[in-house]
């Protein structure tokens, strides 16, 4: 189908302002919050739904998928899920247990409030595209041509996984284009649910890749199951009952698939020491299905049990806490030392630098400023702060929130500025699901790998994605000197 140019509406339709609240509005809103504090029994749940309201409020969500929003909301959960679980079940946590984490939960939600303040600023300073000319809405690839490309990225993406460390000054950059994979994912949702909802092909992408991700050493089922709740949320109406069907349905889906991994995957990694049976991804999913049985028929006691480590781990409060309470009376603060070595290790690329010396594991920095053992790089694994328990190792309060301001307000800056670029809106739409979601998703994640995952998928999956936007205007003759012409005809009109 040739692609034509239109005029009408660019997505986001709109950039939320900081319109008044309505005091009708404003008395839901405030009572909504005292029932949560009442129910759960403690005031900072009410907080946390205000925090919660807010960013759904001023964060782009009128037309197409919620991207911010959603982000948003999975660092608000990590934030504060502790606190309704143990406030609506009585069940004990080990933050609760074992750390002061109330100062750490309400610092936690000031920097989610300064995170979306910095990003409201951010889409203002960048305006969304004009409702002028634009590239076509319709598909760009055929069905066989994107499910091809899909099943060629699920091949490749472990030998380039392989492959990349082998190079080491393009690693990061080999890592970032396996979320090619993710864009296309990303893409088929999004056919699947714009213009219309078809529920069965949808149902079978996503166990599909659920089954996939179970085959991997980490949960590798986390990414396409909230790419898939991306796509579902754009397309949702609220007039409709299927949707709210759909929606619930694939909210148990999340829960059980989580609470399953919890369960199984301690007896699952032991395996992967065996080097036949971490090479075989046949061996690794029978595997998975025997576990996923024995799981199944546990006592349900052992169920709950499960579940309170699905929200011990998904509650990323405890060792931050741990470090509140030690800095500055034990530990002194770093005076910007650790977002320093974030912002030098951005600016220094390995292709560049090939000397740099590698990072330094995360669970270093928990053993020095929290004063507990962590899991390190020797379980393969690692255990962070997150940006916000940095920022206050490094500054301390109020100053730890000026650097998660000046981020937000990069981001927000950048999310409209990369939908100003991409002029074909599945390939924009593609791009900043991922990017986005992938950028900002995780309240968990230390300063220099959230500033380096960004810059190197801005620069590598965003530039792969400008040619690609760039030739298709050119082979459609949309280039520029066709969009002068169409301007000077709809000035005339």
């Amino acid at each position: 189908m040739e692609t034509r140019l239109a005029r009408g509406r660019e997505w986001p339709s709109s950039v939320p302002g900081p319109g008044l609240v309505l005091p009708g509005q404003a008395l839901l809103v405030g009572l909504g919050c005292a029932v949560a504090g009442i129910v759960v029994r403690d005031w900072i749940a009410g907080v946390a739904l205000l925090v919660l309201w807010a960013g759904w409020r001023y964060l782009p969500s009128d037309d197409g998928p919620p991207i911010l929003a959603m982000a948003f909301t999975f660092q608000w959960v990590q934030v504060t899920i502790g606190i309704f679980y143990h406030g609506l079940t009585g069940r004990s946590l080990n933050a609760i247990d074992l750390s002061d984490y109330r100062p750490m939960v309400l610092i936690g939600l000031g920097c989610l409030a300064v995170l979306l303040l910095g990003l409201t600023l951010g889409m203002r300073l960048v305006p969304r595209a004009s409702p002028g000319v634009t590239a076509g809405r319709e598909q760009l690839f055929s069905w066989p041509v994107l499910i091809v490309v899909y099943v060629a990225s699920v091949v490749v993406t472990g030998t380039i996984q392989e492959f990349a460390w082998e190079i080491p000054g393009l690693t990061q950059a080999l890592l970032v284009l396996t979320y090619i994979r993710f864009a296309m994912l990303f893409m088929m949702f999004y056919r699947l649910t714009t213009p219309r909802l078809n529920l069965g092909w949808m149902a079978l992408l996503v166990a599909a890749e659920v089954l996939l991700g179970f085959t991997g050493f980490f949960a590798g089922f986390r990414e396409p199951l909230m790419l898939a709740a991306l796509a579902l949320l754009g397309a949702f109406d609220r007039r409709r009952l299927t949707h709210w069907l759909a929606v619930s349905v694939f909210g148990g889906v999340m829960l059980v698939t989580g609470l399953m991994w919890m369960g199984i995957r301690t007896e699952y990694r032991q395996d992967f020491e065996n080097e036949a049976f971490a090479q075989s991804r046949e061996a690794r999913l029978g595997r998975v299905l025997t576990l996923t049985s024995n799981w199944l028929r546990q006592d349900f006691k052992y169920t709950l049990e499960d579940m309170d480590t699905f929200v011990d781990r998904l509650w990323v409060i405890y060792y931050p806490a741990l470090a509140v309470t030690r800095v500055p009376s034990i530990v002194p603060h770093e005076h910007g030392a650790i977002l320093g070595r974030a912002l030098l290790h951005i600016v220094t690329p390995r292709l560049l630098f090939p000397d740099k010396p590698a990072l330094e594991s995360d669970s270093e920095m928990v053993m020095k400023y929290a004063g507990v053992s962590a899991a390190g790089a020797e379980q393969e694994t690692s255990i962070a702060f997150g940006y916000a328990g940095e920022s206050y190792v490094d500054f301390g309060l109020p100053l730890m929130f000026g650097p998660v301001l000046i981020w937000g307000v990069l981001m927000g800056m950048g999310y409209n500025a990369w939908l100003r670029i991409i002029r074909h809106r599945e390939l924009a739409v593609g791009l900043v699901a991922v990017m986005f979601w992938m950028a900002l998703y995780l309240f968990e994640r230390s300063w220099i790998k959230t500033l380096g995952l960004t810059v190197t998928m801005m620069v590598y999956l965003g530039g792969a994605t400008i040619a690609v936007d760039r030739l298709l205007l050119w082979t459609r003759g949309l280039g520029r000197p066709a969009r002068l012409r169409a301007r000077r005809r709809l000035g005339q009109g």
